[in-house]
């Protein structure tokens, strides 16, 4: 299937310079929905993961239907203050400035076989934030997997794991 023709591109959103690619356009349609899980489908068995962790928020409608084909358990991770209970943080650097993410500290068993799930990688920044706090709650990052990847901006370089993405956009 053509992903592409079922994203949207906007240009100079949220802010000028910037091409935004929508996947609301491809979550409307149901075959190319099923299609983009099961093609992240046949990326994430590679890895053989028991857990598959999902970055806020759009990570979530992708790691949801992968970990229950998989028959893996699942982890959210959050931007501060969303998640109940006892929660275990990370904090990294952006461009200008910082952010923090956050896991639950007690749903994750430790050694966990892990392969993070998000709908993009940019910059990998967030993505790279993510495989350090999972190992922070003593999980075994196997790899990455992404809908979509920005490759012309070296996010994948940042993560130290495998990582594989069903489409690339170069710019």
């Amino acid at each position: 299937m053509d992903f592409k023709a079922h994203i949207r591109t906007i240009a100079d959103f949220p802010k000028p310079g910037i091409q935004f690619y929508d996947i609301s356009t491809l979550l409307a349609e149901p075959p190319a929905f099923a299609a983009a899980i099961a093609g992240l489908d046949r990326l994430v068995q590679g890895y053989r993961p028991d857990c598959l962790a999902a970055i806020e928020s759009r990570g979530f409608l992708f790691a949801a239907p992968l970990a229950l084909a998989a028959q893996a358990r699942l982890a959210l991770i959050r931007k501060r203050g969303k998640l109940p209970g006892s929660v275990i943080g990370h904090t990294y650097a952006l461009e200008y400035g910082a952010d923090h993410i956050e896991i639950s500290a007690d749903l994750l068993p430790s050694g966990s076989r892990v392969v993070l799930i998000d709908d993009l990688i940019a910059t990998g920044g967030t993505a790279a934030a993510s495989v350090a706090l999972l190992r922070k709650v003593g999980a075994e990052v196997v790899g990455a997997v992404f809908l979509i990847e920005l490759a012309g901006l070296g996010g994948r370089a940042k993560l130290d794991v495998p990582s594989a993405s069903l489409l690339q956009y170069q710019d």
